[in-house]
């Protein structure tokens, strides 16, 4: 049985993906915050914007086997390229496993997921995001994406870049200090201040990469990392 918060089809709006179509699902449920307002300054994760209670949400439900869940997701897919289906919570690995991974793939779809890596994830899953929540016990240290919300008080942003990582992010957290996050100067150009990029991408030093802008200095919660790279903005991209 698979619990589901909604399921729907739509355009991935961060990370290395962004500007991919993609099919979200949605699972119920999380192991670092129950969802209860009331219980958020008490829990290990105390800034999730996400309503991931109950199975309330558009195309939401029990779904008594992989074989339903699957052929629901694929059925709403409307995109050209090969079917890319994101699996989100709450935290999707208290329920994905590896019968649903075969039956999606069996369906035809490259599986992305985003954990906050206190479960190891199936080997099968084609895409790992991990978002790391300060106080968790992190055991997940491979994959595609390590993207960390900031600023978290007490983590040493550089100890992540000793993790068997392709790509690494930051995304300033949301909340009444969102603006404040966001805000990144661009050092001895202009002193041009962006408000809101889509995403900053840090990279070890040893990686290539091909990004819009490279900014140098930046404020003191992530100047740990080597190098980050600034996308103002993505189009769409169909493939």
């Amino acid at each position: 049985m698979y619990s589901v918060k909604e399921i729907f089809f739509t355009i991935q709006g961060e990370g290395c993906n962004a500007g991919k179509y993609a099919v979200f699902c949605r699972f119920s449920g999380c192991n670092l915050w129950n969802g209860r307002e009331q219980d958020r300054k008490k829990s290990i994760c105390t800034f999730c914007d996400t309503d991931f209670i109950g199975t309330s949400g558009v195309n939401g439900g029990k779904f008594k086997n992989p074989k339903d869940l699957a052929l629901k997701a694929i059925s709403l897919w409307r995109g050209k390229q090969k079917p890319l289906i994101v699996l989100t919570g709450g935290e999707p690995l208290l329920q994905v496993n590896e019968l649903l991974v075969k039956e999606l793939h069996r369906v035809g779809f490259k599986i992305a997921i985003e954990t906050n890596g206190t479960i190891i994830c199936p080997d099968s899953i084609d895409w790992i995001c991990v978002s790391p929540k300060f106080g968790s016990n992190l055991i997940q240290k491979k994959g595609e994406e390590l993207k960390c919300v900031f600023p978290q008080d007490g983590f040493s942003l550089s100890e992540f870049l000793e993790y068997d990582f392709k790509h690494f992010l930051i995304q300033p957290m949301d909340g009444p200090l969102l603006k404040e996050n966001w805000r990144v100067e661009q050092n001895k150009a202009g002193n041009t201040t962006y408000e809101k990029p889509a995403v900053l991408t840090i990279y070890r030093k040893d990686q290539e990469f091909s990004l819009d802008q490279v900014i140098p200095n930046i404020e003191n919660s992530i100047n740990e990392f080597d190098l980050v790279s600034y996308r103002s903005n993505f189009s769409y991209v169909d493939q």
